[in-house]
């Protein structure tokens, strides 16, 4: 059951569904705080960085910058060299010692710095044209996760029921 004072919030460029939609500069106020909102598209169309408060201590950037690593781009309307362009434009204008949590972490991280991943991150140390042709290469298509096709309708809803629910 839905609790009606939680909100989901999606990038309009998303074309997906949530409570609240938002483009590139918007602020989400909550008590006291607030997040400015980035778009960095790449990984999906929709993708968002979420910078926290006027002086950026700390982001929240999703699949776009993993630690040591980024969103895969072969799938959802991907695009490498979009996602180098958003990530040294929208994340790495940072301050250095900015701390960066991304969506997920396989080796069980919670979080680097925009110095750390601009200094380290294999990916993201190469020009953007060597870093195109090794996310092209990387994920080609010929390795989609498991359960994709039934878990991507469900993230394009924000978890909002669809048409297989049942009554």
């Amino acid at each position: 059951e839905k609790l009606p004072e939680v909100k989901s919030i999606l990038s309009k460029e998303s074309k997906g569904k949530a409570d609240i939609l938002i483009t590139d500069g918007d602020v989400i106020e909550f008590g006291v705080s607030s997040l400015q909102c980035r778009s960095t598209p790449g990984h999906t169309p929709g993708c968002v960085t979420y910078v926290v408060g006027g002086i950026p201590i700390a982001a929240f950037t999703g699949d776009t910058l993993l630690i040591n690593g980024c969103g895969r781009t072969d799938f959802q309307g991907g695009d490498p060299a979009q996602l180098y362009d958003s990530i040294q434009s929208q994340i790495f204008t940072l301050p250095e010692s900015c701390v960066l949590y991304p969506g997920h972490d396989y080796q069980g991280l919670t979080s680097t710095t925009v110095g750390e991943e601009k200094s380290k991150n294999p990916r993201l140390t190469k020009t953007k044209e060597d870093f195109v042709m090794l996310m092209n290469k990387k994920f080609d298509g010929s390795h989609y996760p498991k359960r994709l096709k039934e878990v991507l309708p469900i993230n394009m809803r924000c978890g909002y029921p669809g048409p297989e629910a049942k009554a």
